[in-house]
This record gives C-alpha cells, structure tokens and sequence, in this order.
C-alpha cells in the first residue's frame, strides 16, 4: 500500500473513532438529564456526526484528484537516467535522450580542455569559465540543444572546435560556450552527478 493510501486510511480510522468517542460521551451525558435536554444534546451530536461524516465523504471524492497528480513510476523513471562511459574514447562523444531532449557526453582531448580553460572571458557573449561547466576536466556533460531557436548542433564542427548549428549558423567552442552567431547564450549544463569512475547519472 502506498504511502497517500496509508495516510488516508489512518484519517478515516481516526474520524470513526472520535465518532464512537462522541456517541460515548453523549450518551453518558443525557443518561443524567431531562428529556428536554436530552433532545438537544442528542440534536448536537447529530450535528458533529453529520460534520464529520461530511468531512470523510469530501476527503473520499477529493482524493483521486489529489493522488492522480502524483507522478506514476514512468514518469519517475524518466527523472533520472544512468550512462556508462566506460567504453567513450578520448575525442569522442556520444547523445543519450533524457526528458525528451539529447544529452551530449563528450570526452575531451589535453589540448581541447587546454583550448576551453584559455580563453579570454572578455571575449565571451556569455561569460563563463570552463572550471564551472564541468566536474571533472576531461568530461562534458551537456544539452545537445541550441539556445537560439532549439536545434541540435552538430559535433566536432564550427570555427571553434566544439559545436556547429547548422539552423542559423551559431558557432560553440570545446566548453559548449557560444563563440559566434545569434544564439544568446552557452549550451545549458544539465544536473549530473558521477556515481564511479564509469558512470554519470543524469537529472
């Protein structure tokens, strides 16, 4: 049984009960009194009885709206995904789909590490340094989505180094940092964590 279903149970349960406690005490209460007030109070415990009956029935229809906004386990499945990168050569990269979108993993040469750590942050549209894109020097984990209008760069071209965007012409170096053309911004750095040495999980 889920955690929402236990809770609900134990609310119900709970209600009963206080309705039993109040039926108890009621009773012991108009045992001792005139008929007069025995309507009343009899009127009275009607009247919690009605309330917290109506309580449950709103919580009973109230629920299957509230649980359908839980994620189901597929979509808590797509939250995260595991990549083994134990068989990526230096040079080379390689796109995973998270959420709908690609992810490029790329394992970056010396001198395209030395190129990304290099450059002149006065020459950057979106000033960045390559120590903050990555967690480990030699990898770079990031989304495969340009920021101008959405398309997927293509690797290993542009005047850079890095990432070419056939749409519209925008030019990334080896940092996945916009170098040239109209996109406003770096490739996004998506969350990411290593698990080992040979793999990333992502989200």
């Amino acid at each position: 049984m889920s955690t929402s279903y236990t809770i609900l149970v134990t609310i119900i349960v709970l209600l009963i009960l206080f309705l039993y406690l109040s039926w108890v005490f009621v009773s012991i209460k108009v045992a001792n009194k005139e008929q007069n007030e025995e309507t009343t109070e009899r009127r009275y415990f009607l009247f919690t009885a009605s309330y917290a009956l109506g309580a449950v029935a709103v919580g009973a229809a109230a629920w299957p709206l509230i649980d359908q906004m839980n994620p189901d386990a597929s979509v808590k499945a797509l939250a995260t995904t595991e990549v083994d990168i134990s068989n990526i050569d230096s040079g080379k990269t390689i796109t995973v789909l998270w959420r709908g979108k690609p992810i490029f993993i790329r394992r970056r040469t010396q001198e395209e590490i030395s190129k990304a750590q290099n450059v002149n942050l006065n020459e950057l549209k979106d000033p960045q340094k390559d120590e903050d894109r990555v967690k480990k020097s030699e990898w770079l984990v990031m989304t495969g989505v340009c920021t101008h209008l959405g398309c997927v760069p293509l690797g290993d071209k542009g005047d850079f180094g890095g990432w070419f965007c056939p749409c519209h012409g925008s030019h990334y170096d080896t940092s996945g940092r916009i170098r040239k053309g109209p996109a406003p911004t770096n490739l996004e750095i998506p969350k990411y964590e290593f698990v080992d040495s040979n793999t990333i999980k992502i989200g």
